[in-house]
């Protein structure tokens, strides 16, 4: 007798994961952020009031204790700070010409974590996320999807994911439908 069996057809927006996921998308913590800009003569005294060196090559990122700093480019950073700081205060106390912009407000982070987190991100990014051309504390400005994004590896499995407030909706519902995607 011939064994027949029926699949069964999900809406294409159900999920067809049936054991744990593989990738969680999740929000980050609150945090200070300021977008810094500045000529190369004032990175050290910028740097020493900040506590960690800024990084001058691209995609590199500088992290000490809660705090981060974000190559973006040749004279701009995006400076992260998790702790409870007043980075903008910090700042002034260098006495070097820079823009120093609280942007706590503008952005969001969002963490993608888990074995297939490269293949989560890349569900809407064109750079090569591999750890060769992208590895743990690199960072970047690129897209994701139709938005411009800050994409920072933070682990082997993690990135994080900031956005403008405005687009963090978008930016979280498409990570997560991406995650639905991975099978690791």
């Amino acid at each position: 007798m011939v064994e027949t069996i029926q699949a069964t057809r999900l809406h294409p927006l159900q999920s067809g994961r049936t054991g744990p996921a593989a990738v969680s998308v999740t929000l980050a913590d609150n945090a200070t952020r300021v977008s810094l800009r500045a000529r190369p003569d004032a990175v050290a005294a910028l740097s020493k009031a900040l506590g960690l060196a800024l990084p001058t090559k691209p995609k590199s990122t500088a992290v000490n204790g809660s705090r981060a700093a974000l190559w973006l480019g040749p004279d701009e950073w995006l400076i992260i700070d998790d702790g409870e700081s007043n980075l903008v205060a910090d700042l002034a106390k260098a006495k070097v010409l820079h823009s120093a912009v609280d942007v706590s407000h503008r952005n969001v982070g969002i963490i993608v974590s888990g074995k297939g987190a490269e293949g989560v991100v890349n569900g809407g990014c064109p750079q090569d996320l591999s750890e060769r051309a992208f590895p743990v504390g690199a960072a970047s400005r690129t897209v994701l999807g139709k938005i411009e994004v800050v994409l920072w590896r933070t682990a082997e499995n993690t990135f994080r994911v900031e956005c403008w407030r405005s687009f963090s909706p978008y930016a979280f519902a498409f990570l997560q439908v991406s995650a639905r995607d991975i099978w690791v």
